[in-house]
């Protein structure tokens, strides 16, 4: 059948109706007439792909991805990077005001390079080819490189997929510093011969064993230096990362805050970011490897005032008064009630949330705003040519 796309949904699929229900078409846009297929129905939505453009949006360009629409990786590689950030922008604007009730304070979405910007990727290995599986499959797409990771990444897919031909591989991580000259590498599978690969990385782990003298990388963002392991939590995209961190650091220059608490502080990099300008950062987070990580990032920036506890955040929040500061950086689920509640009846000065999910971040936003005036939402296009971004929050006290 052959319909107009209205607009775009969440995830970046058109939006039509048929016969009173609505309809995501992928790899649609607003205002292209395009004839389509149903591919699911339920009782309140169906599903559509297109069989032929008839109509198409100035937006669209070629896509440069060969594969755009079978890897899983990619969902807006057919659209321009402006309307991408337009698409991110509107989002966050309507999801928050749908959610929670906010339409101001929200800032122009921060972008820099569409690709290239990641510098960590792990690929599937299945019949000794290396790659993605498709989307909601588990059939794997080969790949020769990937648009989204660095140079330094797609330089070592050739020699890895020679030693998947040699063992009998799952999976591959690779992830680099930040200015591409070191890399790590870790090997999931029966490894039998990994010598050929030695002279490419600073770093190699073969299932939970270290073959080469360290285990992890050291990278910096700005003039903090980190320790970068196999399993510890870091930000993907090498250049935005830095201008989100200083975001926080420039709301911790603007006031005089003493003491700081940094909820799910992964390895500890925001704490230490800000550490020169406040009295004490006391960092949490349930994850061993990252608070591991955080201890050791600690001694590498020769910190005196942070301090790094594992434990989940909700069991120890209760345990901490007089906070002039609080940073949260949570999962995608948000934050738990309790853990609101805490931090309502500790009343931080300010409250600063990051967040890669803008759903759970209205949810929470909504039970927060009673206390705290929003003074700025920032969106960041972390994630170039997917439908993910990052927000960047500071709430005051009223």
């Amino acid at each position: 059948m052959r319909v107009k796309i209205e607009k775009l949904d969440n995830f970046g699929r058109g939006i039509t109706y048929l016969n009173g229900k609505i309809a995501f078409i992928e790899n649609a846009l607003p205002n292209e007439e395009v004839e389509i297929e149903i591919v699911k129905e339920t009782k309140k939505f169906l599903e559509g792909k297109v069989i032929k453009y008839y109509e198409t949006s100035k937006e669209r360009i070629d896509v440069a991805c060969p594969y755009y629409n079978v890897c899983g990786g990619c969902d807006l590689e057919h659209i321009s990077l402006a309307l991408e950030n337009e698409f991110k922008e509107q989002k966050i604007k309507n999801i928050l005001q749908k959610f929670a009730g906010v339409s101001k304070a929200i800032s122009p979405i921060e972008t820099k390079e569409a690709y290239s910007y990641r510098n960590k990727i792990t690929f599937h290995v299945k019949n000794k080819k290396i790659g993605f599986y498709k989307n909601n499959s588990n059939d794997l797409i080969e790949i020769d490189y990937c648009l989204l990771a660095n140079k330094k990444i797609n330089s070592l897919i050739k020699p890895l997929k020679e030693l998947a031909q040699k063992n009998d591989l799952v999976e591959i991580m690779i992830r680099t510093t930040n200015d591409e000259k070191e890399v790590l590498i870790h090997l999931k599978g029966n490894v039998s011969t990994y010598e050929e690969i030695l002279p490419l990385v600073d770093v190699l782990i073969i299932n939970d064993k270290v073959v080469t003298n360290s285990s992890s990388l050291i990278t910096k963002i700005g003039t903090k230096s980190y320790h970068l392991s196999a399993t510890s939590f870091f930000q993907v995209n090498k250049e935005l990362t830095k201008d989100l961190y200083d975001e926080v650091l420039n709301a911790v220059k603007a006031n005089s805050y003493e003491k700081v608490l940094d909820l799910y502080c992964g390895t500890g990099s925001i704490g230490l970011y800000i550490s020169d300008y406040v009295k004490t950062v006391i960092g949490i987070d349930y994850n061993e490897a990252n608070i591991k990580d955080a201890k050791e990032n600690k001694k590498l920036n020769k910190s005196k005032n942070c301090e790094f506890i594992c434990a989940k955040v909700e069991d120890v929040i209760d345990n901490y008064s007089d906070i002039d500061l609080i940073i949260v950086d949570p999962p995608r689920a948000g934050l738990k009630k309790s853990a609101l509640d805490t931090i309502i009846k500790i009343k931080p000065r300010c409250l600063v949330y990051i967040s890669c999910d803008v759903i759970t971040l209205a949810r929470d936003l909504n039970f927060l705003k009673e206390k705290y005036k929003i003074k700025m939402i920032k969106p960041f296009n972390m994630f170039p040519r997917t439908y993910h971004l990052e927000s960047f929050c500071i709430l005051n006290l009223k």
